[in-house]
């Protein structure tokens, strides 16, 4: 068993004596960057943060124009800490800047601009050819989100990545739109309207990433899309005078990888109609909640129809109010071919006495799991439990992590749980098991934007 401990490591870096300029290296060679063409090298640098592109020009008078003409990264957070001088900084960039724009990222924190000056920036010939664009707009008005400017949508061709927040989509603006490029889309705290939603991602037949937060003014999403690989979705809506997000349908997703409800509890009823190529699914045992997988029925994570079983499905994360044994084998017969699952739980429940009541299961099923996380393990006699099933049962098991409280990290407490949940008769023998007080798991939380909703698996540290 492994217990979980914190190891802090420092890493020893070169000491300033010993760094090098540019044009040197330890033998004092030939300055062998600068040779790089300039296309290249302005390449480079605008992979860089935009104040450390911006220092480049001082390396060598051989570096002095390239960063005015590479492709512009322009990220507007650490710029300055006051937003009135952020945005003449900003202003200043785009005026002086030569090249095709890249990325403009302005966010959460820089207040002192107003939507006539982001009206301004996005027409400026710097921005020409964006590629990533990230607005998190000005909030003039507490309780009134500002139409998203309409010199934004002049990037349709070219945007390849949007982020937008905070602000509202007009049907007369969206209406007519194609964005042939767009691979990557998240809307938090947006208004629009149902059919200006549905005709913006029909518009984008490139789309992989689909992220979706708090968003208000439409009921219904349906995602018809041959390109389509993941898609996250809060359904909250932060203002209770809005219409509210209510249902997703999947109705056909060829391609489709990733379906993650990222809510604690909103009511989001899920529909997947066609989608052959599911494999990670997140949602939870909230109240109204009912998820259809073709013709079985999934309501608060109960199977109530188990029409067909889903074998795509290999990582399945949940979030019970109550653990439940029950629940978790209902899913498996649903999901045969699962591999990796990840549950919280909020409360510890009933026994989950298992022996008698799911003999046919331990019988006739094959327990494909490699890997089981649960979090907030207390040792309660449910937990113990229900832990001890898949110890005695999963054949296959390759690692089991549980998530304790700090009080709870002491050698007495690991002994008794040794013994508690039978370790030494595991069914599988290669199976590691840990103790730990770090995080497990990534929370709904931690899945911010989609380069977190595209990772190979969202839910593991």
């Amino acid at each position: 068993m492994e217990k979980g401990t914190r190891m802090e490591m420092e890493a020893g870096g070169p000491s300033s004596e010993k760094r090098m300029r540019v044009g040197e290296d330890e033998g004092g060679g030939a300055d062998r960057i600068s040779d790089l063409s300039d296309a290249l090298l302005g390449e480079i640098i605008s992979l860089l943060p935009t104040k450390e592109g911006a220092r480049t020009r001082i390396l060598a008078s051989r570096w002095h124009h390239i960063w005015c003409s590479a492709p512009l990264n322009l990220d507007c957070r650490g710029l300055a800490r006051c937003g009135e001088l952020s945005a003449g900084v900003i202003s200043r960039i785009l005026a002086s800047h030569q090249g095709p724009g890249r990325r403009f990222c302005i966010r959460h924190g820089f207040r002192g601009y107003r939507a006539a000056t982001v009206d301004s920036w996005l027409r400026s010939p710097a921005l020409d050819n964006l590629q990533e664009f990230n607005l998190h707009c000005p909030r003039e008005h507490q309780l009134m989100l500002p139409l998203l400017s309409e010199p934004f949508f002049r990037f349709s061709k070219t945007l390849r990545a949007a982020t937008i927040e905070r602000c509202h989509l007009s049907d007369n603006t969206v209406q007519g739109l194609q964005f042939l490029q767009l691979k990557q889309l998240s809307l938090e705290m947006v208004r629009i309207s149902e059919c200006s939603l549905q005709h913006m991602i029909a518009g984008c037949p490139a789309l992989e990433c689909l992220l979706i937060s708090y968003c208000s003014g439409f009921r219904r999403i349906t995602i018809n899309s041959v390109s389509i690989r993941s898609i996250g979705v809060r359904a909250e809506c932060r203002w209770a005078c809005e219409r509210k997000f209510e249902e997703l349908i999947i109705e056909n997703a060829p391609s489709l990888e990733k379906l993650l409800h990222l809510d604690w509890s909103s009511g989001l009823d899920m529909s997947v109609v066609f989608a052959p190529k599911l494999e990670t699914l997140r949602c939870s045992s909230e109240p109204y909640n009912i998820i259809l997988l073709g013709s079985t029925v999934i309501e608060r994570l109960r199977i109530t129809t188990l029409a067909t079983v889903v074998s795509s499905i290999k990582i399945l994360a949940i979030a019970l109010d109550i653990l439940s044994l029950d629940i978790v084998i209902g899913l498996m017969r649903c999901f045969p071919c699962l591999e990796k699952l990840y549950i919280q739980s909020f409360k510890t429940g009933p026994n989950n006495i298992w022996r008698r009541k799911h003999q046919n299961l331990v019988r006739c099923h094959d327990i494909r799991l490699k890997k089981i996380v649960l979090e907030q393990y207390y040792g309660v006699m449910s937990q113990v439990s229900f832990v001890t099933f898949f110890v005695l049962r999963a054949k296959v098991l390759e690692s089991m992590t549980l998530g304790i409280e700090a009080m709870n990290s002491n050698e007495e407490f690991f002994t008794e749980h040794r013994k508690k949940l039978q370790l030494e008769k595991r069914a599988s023998r290669d199976a590691r098991f840990k103790f730990t007080t770090d995080k497990c798991l990534r929370n709904v939380w931690d899945i911010k934007d989609f380069d977190d909703l595209d990772l190979a698996d969202p839910f593991t540290c």
